[in-house]
């Protein structure tokens, strides 16, 4: 009934049909349960992906930094062999737009930093003083640290420290990842009080929550199943993964239209606004907090 009746179980649940059910907070959790152990297995792949094409970025950008210091070396020896054409300019017939036109052909950036750096600070000083064994404290500093600055600054600063030492971006991504079924547990009552919001006349608070836990339990099992066909399956089609992902909004509507008993227009424009603000505004807000999260304390 889960998957092909949506709304069923949780208008039982409320009528007092509970024997022949499970539990709707217990389904919930054995569902999330399964799939956070289907995803472990992409989330692990994903992490040492992300490590990877990090430190092959890492390298392409010192190998640019080295090429920017070498052209300017360069720049710098010629300047010196250019030195006495400059100081006899008279005697070999050139004129000041000449020696300009030399100039600007030799001429290149003076700045120390690559443009293709990963940090906001230059990481040629910063991997001088890590590896002549500077302390952290003198690299904060360099970073631009100041001894004024509040606890989440310097919190963040030790973390970019750690992040750029260890070039281990997939840890980050693991911490994100770790923090999601709790996260879940935070937007599920927050999905629950939207829904209390658009049927603020049909019931307590606990009314709209039976609700939301079939429904992210169904969701649950529609994301796990994703996740288990692209397992044995790497070339799994998007175009099914698109169809599924859109089919959930319509079990939306059905599980509201069945569980509220309103009419199909006024359940189709309630479903369609509690998916946009859901989308638009609580999803985005939680990923962003447990992404900052993740960083500063992975």
């Amino acid at each position: 009934p889960l998957m092909t009746k949506p709304g069923y179980l949780a208008k039982k649940f409320v009528q007092g049909q509970r024997l022949l059910y499970l539990h709707p907070a217990q389904m919930y959790l054995f569902i999330s349960v399964v799939f956070f152990f289907l995803f472990s297995f992409i989330s692990r792949e994903q992490a040492q992906t992300i490590d990877s094409e990090l430190r092959k970025d890492i390298e392409r950008s010192k190998e640019h930094r080295d090429t920017i210091q070498k052209r300017r070396e360069d720049s710098i020896a010629a300047q010196r062999i250019l030195q006495p054409l400059k100081d006899h300019q008279k005697q070999f017939g050139l004129k000041d737009k000449d020696m300009k036109a030399i100039d600007s052909v030799v001429k290149i950036n003076q700045k120390n930093r690559s443009s293709n750096s990963l940090f906001d600070f230059d990481d040629a000083v910063i991997d001088s003083m890590i590896t002549a064994g500077a302390s952290d404290e003198a690299i904060y500093k360099e970073m631009g640290m100041k001894a004024d600055d509040n606890n989440f600054t310097k919190r963040f600063y030790r973390q970019s420290l750690k992040f750029y030492k260890s070039k281990s971006g997939g840890s980050i991504l693991q911490a994100f990842y770790d923090s999601v079924p709790i996260a879940m547990f935070v937007l599920l009552p927050i999905f629950a009080l939207i829904l209390k919001l658009f049927y603020y006349k049909q019931g307590r608070f606990a009314y709209h929550l039976v609700f939301s836990f079939y429904f992210f339990a169904f969701l649950f099992m529609v994301f796990g199943f994703l996740v288990f066909a692209n397992l044995v399956w790497e070339e799994f089609p998007g175009w099914i993964i698109t169809i599924i992902m859109l089919s959930t909004f319509f079990y939306l509507f059905l599980g509201l239209k069945r569980f509220y008993e309103q009419g199909a227009l006024l359940s189709f424009i309630k479903s369609s606004m509690i998916t946009f603000l859901f989308l638009m505004f609580v999803l985005p807000l939680a990923a962003g907090i447990m992404g900052l999260m993740a960083f500063l304390f992975y």
